[in-house]
C-alpha cells in the first residue's frame, strides 16, 4: 500500500506595487518595508540617481524594461519610468493611544484615491500623529494614493478600521475628542477653541460625513466668501489640518 506523499504548501509572497521616484525613495528612507524589485529604463531617467544613494548596497534585482512594459504594470503612463515591487503596507496593529498620538485624522469614506493621496500628503505637512482608514465603502490605499503623497504615506502611523462606524466606537473609547468638518451649520473652524486629544473628521466627495455620526462630535465649517460651491475635500482637509495644527500648538 502506498504511503501518501506530504503536500508542502507554498507560501504566496503578497506585494504591492508603487511607481514613481518619490514613492520609492520615501519607502526607502522610512525602512518600513521590503523591496523586491525595480523596474525602469535603459537609459535610466535622471531621478534613478536619486534613488540609488538609498538602494541597499547589495540590491540587485534591478530589471530594465520599455517604457511600454512600465506603463502596463502601472496602469498608467504618470510612473516617470520606475515601477517597484515591495513587501504590503504595514498598517498599524492597534487603534491609537491619545497620551501619545494626540491628534489624528479620521477619514469617512473618500472615495477618489488622489485625494485620499493628497490628504495623506497634507497629514504628514502638518504633523498628524496618525490617520484611520476603513476597509468597507473607501478607497483603497493603492499605487495610485501612494504616488499622489509623494511616498509621504510611507511616514505616517495608518490604522486601518473595518468600518467608519467601528473607527469612531474604538476612537470614542480612547477618549479621543471629534471635530467634524461639515460645509453648512458648524461652527466657524477659526473660532473654535480645540480639545485635545483631537480626532478631526473628513467626509467622503458626495456626502460628507455619515448622518449618524455627526452627533458624535462638534461640527466645525471652514468659511468660504460664496456658498454656492464648496471646498474639494483634500483641500478642505489640508486646511483644516493645518489650522488645527496651529491652534494645538498654542496649548
Amino acid at each position: 500500500m502506498r504511503k501518501k506523499s506530504a503536500t508542502k504548501k507554498i507560501k504566496k509572497t503578497k506585494y504591492d506595487l508603487i511607481y514613481g521616484a518619490h514613492s520609492v525613495i520615501e519607502l526607502l528612507r522610512a525602512k518600513k518595508r521590503k523591496l523586491y524589485s525595480i523596474y525602469t529604463t535603459r537609459p535610466v531617467p535622471k531621478s534613478f540617481s536619486r534613488i540609488e544613494r538609498y538602494l541597499p548596497k547589495y540590491f540587485f534585482n534591478t530589471s530594465y524594461v520599455s517604457k511600454d512594459v512600465l506603463t502596463r504594470m502601472a496602469g498608467t503612463n504618470d510612473h516617470m519610468g520606475i515601477v517597484a515591487l515591495v513587501s504590503e503596507f504595514k498598517f498599524c496593529k492597534n487603534i491609537f493611544d491619545p497620551k501619545k498620538n494626540p491628534f489624528i485624522l479620521l477619514l469617512d469614506s473618500i472615495q477618489d484615491v488622489r485625494n485620499l493621496g493628497a490628504i495623506l500628503r497634507s497629514a504628514y505637512c502638518t504633523g498628524v500623529d496618525g490617520v484611520v482608514l476603513c476597509k468597507k465603502g473607501a478607497a483603497p490605499l493603492n499605487a495610485v494614493a501612494h504616488k499622489t503623497s509623494t511616498g509621504l504615506v510611507e511616514r505616517l502611523n495608518v490604522y486601518l478600521a473595518p468600518s467608519i462606524k467601528s473607527a469612531v466606537m474604538e476612537l470614542k473609547n480612547a477618549g479621543y475628542k471629534f471635530y467634524m468638518s461639515v460645509i453648512k451649520n458648524g461652527k466657524d473652524a477659526t473660532n473654535v477653541d480645540y480639545e485635545v486629544p483631537l480626532c478631526l473628521v473628513i467626509g467622503s466627495e458626495a456626502i460628507g460625513i455619515s448622518k449618524s455620526l455627526l452627533k458624535e462630535g462638534k461640527l466645525i465649517t471652514l468659511p468660504q466668501k460664496t456658498d454656492d460651491v464648496s471646498y474639494n475635500a483634500s483641500v478642505a482637509a489640508g486646511i483644516l489640518l493645518f489650522l488645527l495644527s496651529e491652534k494645538i500648538e498654542r496649548f
